[in-house]
């Protein structure tokens, strides 16, 4: 039992220090956001808020309704 917990704290360890190594040498995290996604941006996909920003402005090229 203790073999294996043993094991398996040193398995998690070297994950967690082989996953930290791209942000100790670059020295930040990298952003994941879709607005700092260069392709997405380029394909005109934004982010649920700027999106619903988009359609909550109001529609110049709307006919009016009668009231």
């Amino acid at each position: 039992m203790e073999k294996i917990f043993i094991l398996t704290l040193i398995v998690v360890a070297a994950a967690v220090f082989l996953l930290s190594v791209g942000i100790i040498i670059r020295g930040k995290f990298v952003n994941s956001h879709v607005s700092g996604n260069r392709h997405l941006r380029k394909q005109g996909i934004h982010c649920a808020r700027q999106q619903d920003r988009e359609a909550r402005t109001p529609n110049p090229h709307a006919v009016k309704e009668r009231s």
